[in-house]
């Protein structure tokens, strides 16, 4: 009776071992920063800011394509004051030199208001050999994504300058190697052990 179980452990084991190492990989953490926006890459964002036409497009127009501080994590509102922070402050550009939305809005005081758009998606995902990651020999991490700045000033509820930059497209791999694996940072501990 003992000896049919011999080959049906054998097998099973095999099996086992067999799935657990194709699947370390699989095993390894993953990580995701996303700003909950409408969103889903770059162009998105970028095409709902060059829809916005300065001097013709409202208040209540951006805020029905999801441009809204009160509504949207990803915009900040801004005050006169920090608007006249990000441009006033230059002393290499001339007023004369700005762009007329800014200019008209510098001049319109409090009645001018911005809305400053920072948007995110950067996966961070940990790739490579299971055990060399586990053991910490090498460490392979690969983020790729998307990030995004706008910016929508407004005078009287009104759009009159809008500029967007960003990085379309993200795509990095990070490497770390530690020749000592586990033991990398006993120095570091050595003095705390001595205490």
């Amino acid at each position: 009776m003992h000896q049919g179980f011999g080959p049906a452990l054998a097998a099973a084991a095999i099996a086992v071992a067999m799935v657990t190492l194709s699947g370390c990989q699989a095993l390894l953490p993953e990580t995701k920063a996303q700003t909950s926006v409408g969103w889903g890459s770059f162009d998105d964002a970028r095409n709902t800011i060059e829809s916005f036409i300065p001097y013709k497009t409202t208040l209540s127009e951006i805020t029905a394509k999801g441009i809204d501080p009160y509504a949207n994590p990803a915009v900040t509102l801004l005050s006169y004051s920090d608007i006249l922070q990000r441009f006033a402050s230059s002393s290499a550009v001339r007023r004369e030199d700005f762009d007329s939305g800014i200019r008209d809005c510098l001049a319109a005081g409090k009645r001018c208001i911005g809305y400053s758009i920072v948007a995110k998606s950067v996966k961070r995902e940990r790739v490579g050999n299971f055990w060399l990651d586990s053991l910490n020999f090498e460490r392979k991490i690969d983020v790729t994504g998307w990030n995004f700045n706008g910016l929508v000033i407004l005078v009287d509820d009104q759009v009159v300058y809008t500029l967007y930059s960003g990085q379309p497209k993200i795509e990095d791999r990070e490497v770390t190697r530690n020749p000592l694996g586990p033991l990398q940072g006993w120095g570091d501990q050595v003095p705390a052990l001595i205490r």
